[in-house]
């Protein structure tokens, strides 16, 4: 029994190691205030149809905890359907994954029996005892693969109609701003000059991919070639929390002219904006300032848009 029981601890040391990764995320996900077994399934919130993940090839369903994790991960990227293939289950079909793309980590459940112990339990005539493990695999959406057959690979669909706000989508066009729409994250790269936000379906409340949008077009607008702001602080810095300030209040400005209901959109920068404010009580004069020209650049491109008197306070303060 020795033998099995060091073979037994080694495996537990693997799969301890994996049961803490998984349960660290899940963990994660809860203080955050996110519940994976709850996902934003609701209206127009997901691309793909609620439903159990499986896979394409096999036509078999995850289970357990490999729903979490998969589930997690159409949310996350915004995937359109709920197939799924390892690397090489793509190309035994025909297809192949795309160069880049990132796989997702799902686990495999099973329990064997080593050949030591089974030839115990000959000898002993007993049950012969099972060792628990976890093993990883690597799968990929449907969506991350090409050159798949018809009745495998999903193509994804168009945003729902009115999804968007009617106004914002043709504003966003009209502002020439270089907008993506896809991965994970919202940004705008100030060194390419475009904006990346997630898909309207990826957010809980579609209205928030509004004031996501609006934010990161207000801090386009502040490009050399537009309204010439200073974008050149990295993060941590009085330059970026300044930034994401006047990206902040023009947004909430944006929204209030469409009649959209302004929000917080980064409530975590308050003690960074906080420090600008009690070094410089001119700041949130200028951030203001600069806030209303990124939001009358951006609105200026509405159809019949009118410019609004205003007393520009800026120079008073400068």
């Amino acid at each position: 029994m020795a033998r099995q029981d060091r073979t037994a601890r080694a495996g537990g040391s693997t799969r301890t190691n994996l049961y803490d990764e998984i349960t660290g995320k899940i963990i994660t996900e809860l203080e955050a205030g996110r519940f994976p077994w709850v996902q934003p399934w609701g209206k127009a919130t997901a691309k793909a149809p609620l439903g159990l993940p499986q896979n394409a090839s096999s036509g078999r369903r995850y289970s357990g905890i490999n729903i979490l994790i998969l589930w997690g991960a159409v949310i996350q990227h915004g995937f359109p359907g709920q197939g799924w293939l390892t690397f090489r289950q793509a190309l035994s079909l025909g297809g192949h994954v795309r160069k880049g793309e990132r796989g997702t980590t799902v686990v495999y459940a099973d329990r064997f029996t080593p050949e030591d112990e089974k030839r115990r339990a000959h000898e002993t005539g007993d049950e012969p005892g099972k060792i628990a493990f976890l093993k990883r695999f690597t799968v990929f959406n449907t969506a991350q693969c090409e050159g798949l057959p018809e009745d495998i690979a999903v193509a994804a669909p168009p945003p729902p109609p009115g999804l968007i706000e009617p106004r914002v989508e043709p504003l966003i066009k009209a502002t020439g701003i270089d907008f993506r729409i896809g991965g994970d994250r919202a940004y705008y790269a100030p060194a390419h000059d475009y904006v990346q936000v997630p898909p309207p379906q990826a957010y809980f409340e579609p209205i928030n991919w509004h004031r996501t949008a609006l934010h990161e077009v207000s801090h386009a607008s502040g490009h050399s070639n537009r309204l010439d702001r200073d974008l050149s602080g990295s993060f941590g810095t009085k330059k970026y929390a300044f930034e994401e300030l006047v990206a902040e209040i023009s947004s909430a400005f944006c929204c209030a002219s469409l009649g959209i209901v302004p929000t917080v959109r980064h409530a975590d920068y308050v003690g960074s904006w906080l420090e600008v404010m009690r070094e410089d009580s001119r700041s949130i004069v200028r951030a203001a300032s600069q806030a209303s020209k990124a939001a009358d650049w951006i609105l200026s491109f509405l159809p019949n848009a009118k410019d609004a008197d205003r007393i520009d306070i800026e120079r008073e303060v400068a």
